[in-house]
């Protein structure tokens, strides 16, 4: 039932994209058919996932850097008092800071190649993480905190055996937002200067009015993306599965 809900969802929307071609009579190279993105998927099949790879690398590496990053930040503040004053503004100013209008500069500082891509994706998932993780560290139930403490428990031990775990919850859905929007990073670092990757596919394609297989690369890149939430959802749940989660029934 799981993957069949999604299934359906995926071939409504497939239908609505239909209609809305043929009712409205769109020529190919604003919105081609649904058929002929296939079509043109199927064709290049060998050309979309040697692009896809190349993105696919960028944008797991930018979920490692970046999560790895988020944590030692959210650590550090949680661990050491003083670091907040430091590690704060930086934060925010992280998020100040269009990540986008940064992709030039990172282009022009480590070239072409994929260092750029993987930079952009992992300033991206920085913010998430670490906003999630510190707030679930600081927001530890007091009570565990001093029953440890009256235990004679060291902060190290604290901080290890109760406010990590009691955040592990926070920190996956700082996790599951990062999930979704890291392809973002590794797809607009390809727009600005790459010689592959499914942005620059994406990019090649238009300039050449090639609408078709535009879409089919970014058809490829919804796909993945998809694949990559949901793999993450699935080893969080089994990360905190001893967290109840709440019927959304019961909020009605």
């Amino acid at each position: 039932m799981k993957i069949l809900r999604p299934l359906i969802v995926f071939l409504g929307l497939l239908v609505v994209w239909h209609l809305v071609v043929t009712f409205l009579d769109l020529p190919a190279f604003i919105l081609p058919s649904p058929k002929s993105v296939i079509l043109i998927a199927i064709e290049r099949a060998d050309t979309l996932m040697g692009h896809a790879a190349v993105t696919l690398v960028e944008i797991l590496l930018g979920l490692l850097f970046g999560t790895l990053f988020g944590v030692t930040s959210a650590l550090i503040m949680a661990y050491f008092r003083p670091a907040r004053s430091w590690l704060l503004p930086v934060l925010v100013v992280s998020q100040a800071v269009p990540v986008f209008a940064l992709a030039p500069v990172l282009v022009l500082w480590f070239g072409y190649g994929m260092a750029p891509k993987v930079a952009m994706a992992t300033l991206i998932i920085y913010f998430p993480v670490t906003a999630a993780f510190y707030d679930g560290l600081r927001r530890t139930e007091t009570g565990w905190v001093d029953l440890a403490r009256t235990m004679g428990a060291s902060k190290a031990s604290v901080l290890r055996q109760i406010r990590i775990p009691a955040a592990l919850p926070a920190f996956g859905s700082g996790l599951r937002v990062a999930a979704a929007v890291a392809p973002i990073g590794a797809v607009v670092g390809e727009w600005v200067g790459a010689s592959a990757g499914l942005g620059y596919y994406m990019l090649l394609m238009n300039g050449r009015v090639q609408t078709d297989a535009m879409f089919a690369a970014l058809f490829v890149l919804a796909i993945m993306a998809v694949c990559i939430y949901f793999l993450i959802d699935m080893a969080l749940r089994r990360l905190v599965a001893w967290q109840p989660e709440s019927d959304p029934a019961s909020f009605s």
